[in-house]
Order: structure tokens, then sequence, then C-alpha cells
């Protein structure tokens, strides 16, 4: 436990093959800010270039498991900097060959909700809270927009972008925004059933099947069935050397 008067923002941990990463700012919403941005930046960035890891999870300590960022800038060259950092550590989440799991125990509005949907599992409390209010403020959740369309289908995606409304996570799972509504006492609990299943699966195997399905969400299909023939010989040549 951080027993310093200036506790860290975000708790970043290891243990064994798990990487966490716990949002630690309960009085303010655990809004994320610069300094948050950095941190776990800098931590998907290590494990990409030596991948250790084989599983990420994200929650928030306090009531909130995160309400948004902070928004800092006052001119063009701040808020575009703000801008660049944040879909930075989105491309890193999305893209790291670890499967990652976001924990969302209590509310997850604006930015919170988009770092929980760009997470390969998003389970969420039954009490929590879900919204993209960035509308009401006349901002328009391009940061977010730009990948939702992979989740959910447009006519029940736009409603909820441009009017901001609040969202019961039985709505989000029947708009295949997450993946599953838990029990609050019950979600971490779940979650860790979770990871053991991910861990009990081959290392390889899940990496790979992580970047070929993402690869073929953005590829034309004959594409896909000649990376599909790649991939198939040189996973079965691999499995069948290790037994």
């Amino acid at each position: 436990m951080d027993r310093s008067p200036f506790p860290q923002p975000v708790l970043i941990e290891r243990t064994g093959n798990v990487l966490s990463f716990t949002l630690n700012r309960p009085d303010a919403g655990n809004e994320v800010s610069s300094l948050m941005f950095e941190a776990m930046t800098a931590a998907l960035r290590s494990e990409a270039a030596e991948p250790s890891a084989r599983v990420l999870r994200i929650r928030g300590s306090g009531n909130m498991f995160c309400t948004g960022r902070e928004r800092a800038g006052r001119d063009a060259v701040a808020i575009r900097s703000e801008v660049a950092r944040l879909i930075e550590l989105k491309r890193l989440v999305r893209g790291t060959s670890m499967i990652s799991i976001a924990e969302v125990h209590g509310d997850a509005h604006g930015f919170g909700f988009g770092l929980a949907i760009l997470c390969d599992f998003t389970l969420v409390s039954s009490r929590a809270t879900l919204a993209f209010p960035e509308m009401r403020k006349g901002l328009p959740p391009a940061a977010i927009m730009a990948y939702l369309g992979r989740y959910a289908l447009p006519k029940t995606l736009f409603p909820m972008v441009l009017f901001g409304d609040t969202l019961t996570p039985a709505a989000a799972l029947q708009a295949g925004l997450i993946t599953q509504v838990c029990e609050a006492a019950a979600l971490r609990g779940d979650a860790d059933a979770l990871t053991d299943r991910i861990l009990a699966l081959d290392d390889a195997g899940v990496r790979q099947c992580k970047a070929f399905f993402q690869s073929a969400e953005e590829s034309p299909i004959e594409q896909n069935f000649r990376s599909a023939t790649d991939m198939l010989t040189v996973t079965s040549l691999r499995l069948m050397q290790g037994r």
C-alpha cells in the first residue's frame, strides 16, 4: 500500500503473467491525467518491446471506473498534443498481444467507456452507468467514434453518441459494446476466472489468434484466406514439433 502523501495516480503492477493498471484518482472520478497517460503508455511500449505478460487487466479504485480525461490544453498545439497522447494509448491497448480485460466496477463515461470498449473483454458491474456525454458540451467524441463502429451497428450507436444518454450495462451488452454484465460482488472473481482461462491456453497460439482476428476485421476476405493458409501452416508445424 502506498502510504506517501502523494499516492501514484495509476498503479502499475506485474504479478506472474498479468500486468495490471489501476486508475487511482478516486476523488476525481479516476479521470486520466497526463501523468497517467505517460505511465500506462510507457508500460505498454516496454511490454511490446519485450513481451512477457499475457494478460492486461484495467480497473479503477474507489467507486468509479473512469469518468473521462483531464483537458488542460488551451491552444491548438496543446490540444493536439493531448489528443495524440490519448490516441496513442488507445492504439497500444488495442494492439497489445496481451489479452486485455476491463473490470468496470463503477461508472464509465467518455474516455473511460471508450477505453473499456477497446479491451478484448469488457466486464461491467450491474450497478455501473455508461455514457458518451461529450456532445452535451458540444464536443463530438471523435476519438471514440473512430473505432466504435467495429463493435455495434450504426443505427444503435449514433443516438448514443449524439445525445449522450446514460446507458445501462444491459443495454450496452445488447448493443455489443461490452462482454458481460456481472453482479457487483462477483466482478473481480469473474475477471480472475477469465484470466485463468486465458492463461491455460497456449501462449503463442493466443497471441496469433488475437493478431489474426484483428487483422481479418480490416482486410479483404481473399487476403484473409491467404494469411490463414500461411498462419495455419506455420502454427501446425510448431505444434507438431512441440509434441
